[in-house]
């Protein structure tokens, strides 16, 4: 059993590398899948068939979401979700999220092969936007389908500037004002499971294939916009000048500085910058970056974000820039289930033969927000040299392997503690 699921380990490998390539993808020579875009639709279509293959019945959601239904021993059965997101990133790896879903599917062909059926049914869920790469907020699909989604703008334009959230849903016949119809809150879903590449160095650095994640860090996410005033780079004398960037370069260190001085598994980053009018002999006269702080806890989180904004106030105050500050992302640290972590640290070492390492994951994820439907589990995977959202990301066959049969005992074990 151990040689199929390794196979099958490799298997999910090779199949994450294939949609990272056209029509996987909209990106000559790298992969980038937006949400609801023509790759997307590919991908949706390829990965439905692999799901049809290992005996599930398909849909589309309401917000855009793949779902692959593998029945239970009732009609009624509750319902364990397992699963990751489809989007990527801009110019990004074969294996972030892709590798949970893929994951998911083979757990799911592991058990129709042998004819097993569960006291719950088992579904996996590919998620639409969890990258936030097209549209200005991520996780929308997670949150529709949590029962937590705030009406999104329909309005809002994609990050390429040629449809709105409203178009591109319409275009896969759906709807916007409809989205919230995606949620599962009436539904008896009793855990939701995501593996996922680690996203970090520790397990590679540790020698270990797996990981148990504890909790999720807090995470907030701004949209900072400077105004100050163009002019001609050669005749707007330094002291008279409103130069929105040189603002931002201040603000920008003083994030680092913050992140860089605070503990509890503090970060901050500023990923973005668009400049404007962006000519070389013009002082820039308006800037908008990101500002990305997550923590262990929120109060740590909270605390480092408003010491980062209240030294961007005082810079624009001092240099005469308009400054205007919108929250993306909000998201609290999200601890996993205990009874479902306690149950992984018992797959992982069987598998693996060793204590389970148990990680804080910095990296957001679609769990920290079904983590409002039901209670969650993370399974990490190790990935070369920490590296993600990247096209170097790389995973064993091996590695993936185990990762399959952890995924495929956890829900044996789950059986045995079911209700």
């Amino acid at each position: 059993m151990h040689g199929g699921n390794d196979a099958c380990g490799a298997r999910a490998v090779a199949r994450c590398t294939e949609l990272g390539r056209a029509p996987y993808s909209q990106m000559e020579g790298g992969l980038f899948r937006p949400y609801l875009g023509p790759s997307y639709r590919a991908t949706c279509e390829r990965l439905a068939q692999w799901m049809q293959d290992a005996g599930m019945a398909t849909r589309m959601d309401a917000a855009g979401n793949l779902i692959g239904r593998y029945g239970g021993q009732s009609p009624d059965a509750p319902v364990v979700l397992i699963g990751s997101h489809i989007d990527s990133v801009r110019d990004g790896g074969f294996f972030d999220g892709m590798l949970g879903v893929v994951l998911g599917i083979e757990a799911v062909a592991h058990f129709a092969r042998q004819g097993k059926r569960f006291p719950f049914a088992l579904e996996v869920i590919g998620f639409g936007d969890e990258e936030g790469s097209r549209f200005p907020r991520g996780m929308l699909t997670s949150h529709a389908v949590a029962g937590v989604l705030e009406s999104p703008d329909p309005d809002m334009t994609d990050c390429m500037g040629t449809a709105t959230l409203a178009t591109a849903l319409r275009e896969y016949g759906l709807d916007a004002k409809r989205m919230h119809m995606a949620s599962r809150r009436d539904d008896p879903v009793v855990a939701y499971v995501e593996a996922h590449i680690e996203q970090g160095p520790v397990l590679e650095a540790e020698g270990h294939a797996l990981g148990v994640v504890s909790a999720i860090a807090a995470q907030h996410r701004y949209r900072v916009t400077l105004c100050g005033m163009a002019g001609h780079a050669g005749t707007v004398a330094m002291k008279l000048r409103r130069d929105a960037l040189a603002g931002a370069a201040e603000i920008i260190l003083a994030v680092e500085r913050v992140g860089r001085a605070g503990g509890d598994g503090l970060v901050a980053t500023v990923g973005s910058l668009e400049v404007a009018p962006g000519a070389a002999n013009v002082v820039p006269g308006h800037v908008a970056f990101t500002i990305d702080v997550r923590a262990g806890t929120n109060a740590t989180r909270d605390d480092a974000a408003r010491e980062i904004l209240h030294i961007a106030h005082q810079v624009a105050k001092r240099r005469g820039l308009g400054m205007d500050v919108v929250l993306q992302q909000d998201l609290d640290a999200t601890p996993c289930g205990p009874r479902l972590t306690d149950l992984m640290k018992h797959a992982v070492r069987a598998v693996t033969h060793t204590p389970a390492r148990l990680l804080v994951s910095g990296a957001g994820h679609d769990a920290m927000v079904m983590a409002h439907l039901a209670p969650v589990s993370m399974l990490f995977i190790r990935c070369a040299g920490g590296i993600s959202h990247n096209p170097a990301e790389s995973v064993t066959d091996a590695d993936a392997g185990l990762a399959l049969r952890a995924m495929t005992t956890f829900i044996g074990l789950f059986e045995r503690r079911f209700g």
